[in-house]
């Protein structure tokens, strides 16, 4: 048998030559695509670099919009994480926000959204005049204002929503109107329009808002405030083949959740323990108030008063309508006997036939209907238009336009020509 010796250093020796030219092989083949991947680190780490610079760099040491809360966070993330960056009381005001770029130009305080939205509350300036308010009415709406206003110190459950409802144009909502002028409140205006929304849930967060502008009313202004709600029942109301929606459904737990809890009223942002909103008295009117979800008028909830003024309470309030005319009160008791059952708008609705025939002569003296898009939109603001001369109310007069609009109730009512059209429409 023949031997073989072998010499592990030369074994070794060769193996890692072979190895370092394959490596110098594939080096070099690749050698380019690593000088680019090393250029694009260096590059990704350069930019990484600046944009840590420009994160650290403040816009000012003194601007309040980089202060940090007790959690580290600045303003700016904590004011879009509450409320959807909805929070419009904050911006170019003085004591507010940098003044030294408020300005003098705009004033102290030039911050428009905040103005435009203090138009949110109703001030009536438009009820210019004397007007009839009747007295039980006046005390029911007084009452529930000032209960909710003292909740705190009585030992009772105060209802938070009083609901006023009764038939068509008697008046609930000018009467309401006229409490608030007189008291010096200044209300949220709602009406059953804004109850419905192709957003599900938008009027529910719409109603929390509201409510809480009140709260600020309250707060800021030192002025008593509301929220009301006109004509709930046509928004809200269960009717014979209506659909129920979601939300329906989400106003109806809203308004629930709102006299339950009156002082905690979240739009959508976190909680905090000083976030506590001032009790906003609640007013709704409507027709029918049993269309309504029954959990919602339940007594310890809603405060129901039903409002059918009586024969006195009628003549107190057409009286001081046609007053400024020069009818006496005997003359109205007159016109309210002759046409009995009619509600409050009617008699107004007197007045207004009235000026019909005055309108139609002043059409003439203008330059006929042919020319009056030219008469009244295109003029020049020279051109003064002629003065309308109001007609003179006689009772005689109003006693005519009354038969005229009861021919007309009549018409509607006995007519009904929907049958002439769908012969198979039941009575």
């Amino acid at each position: 048998m023949i031997g073989l010796s072998i010499n592990p250093n030369r074994l070794s020796f060769n193996h890692i030559c072979d190895n370092n030219l394959l490596i110098h092989k594939v080096s070099s083949s690749s050698r380019r695509r690593n000088l680019v991947f090393a250029k694009r680190i260096s590059s990704n780490l350069e930019e990484n670099d600046e944009k840590l610079v420009k994160k650290e760099k403040r816009i000012s040491d003194q601007s309040s919009w980089e202060a940090k809360d007790a959690e580290g966070k600045d303003y700016l993330y904590r004011l879009g994480k509450e409320a959807d960056n909805m929070n419009i009381s904050v911006g170019a005001r003085a004591g507010v926000i940098d003044d030294l770029f408020v300005g003098k130009f705009l004033g102290k305080d030039s911050d428009i959204v905040f103005d435009y939205r203090q138009k949110a509350t109703r001030t009536f300036e438009y009820l210019q005049g004397d007007y009839y308010i009747a007295p039980v009415f006046m005390d029911k709406v007084v009452c529930h204002i000032v209960k909710n206003f003292i909740s705190n110190q009585l030992n009772a459950k105060v209802p938070l929503i009083l609901g006023i409802w009764g038939g068509k144009g008697q008046g609930k909502s000018f009467q309401t109107e006229l409490i608030f002028r007189a008291m010096g409140v200044e209300p949220i205006i709602m009406s059953a329009g804004e109850l419905e929304s192709e957003r599900a849930g938008e009027p529910g967060r719409l109603i929390r808002d509201r409510y809480r502008t009140a709260s600020q009313v309250i707060q800021n202004h030192g002025k008593m405030s509301c929220l009301m709600i006109n004509d709930i029942d046509a928004g809200l109301g269960r009717h014979e083949n209506t659909q129920m929606t979601v939300n329906n459904q989400i106003v109806s737990g809203t308004l629930m959740n709102l006299c339950d809890n009156p002082t905690r009223v979240s739009i959508g942002q976190d909680w905090r323990e000083s976030d506590m909103t001032h009790r906003v008295p609640i007013i709704v009117t409507g027709n029918d108030l049993s269309t309504i979800y029954a959990p919602l008028i339940r007594d310890g909830r809603m405060e129901k008063f039903y409002w059918q003024p009586t024969r006195e309470d009628i003549i107190g309030i057409v009286h001081r309508m046609y007053e400024k005319d020069g009818i006496s009160r005997a003359a109205v008791e007159s016109i309210v006997d002759t046409f009995p059952n009619q509600a409050l708008d009617f008699y107004g609705a007197l007045r207004s036939r009235t000026y019909d025939r005055s309108i139609s002569k002043w059409v003439e003296e203008i330059g006929g209907f042919e020319n009056l898009g030219k008469t009244l939109l295109k003029r020049k603001k020279q051109n003064k238009l002629p003065t309308f001369t109001p007609p003179e109310q006689t009772v005689e007069a109003l006693l005519e336009s009354g038969y005229s609009l009861v021919r007309e109730q009549q018409l509607i009512m006995g007519s009904k020509l929907s049958k002439e059209y769908m012969k198979n429409l039941e009575d």
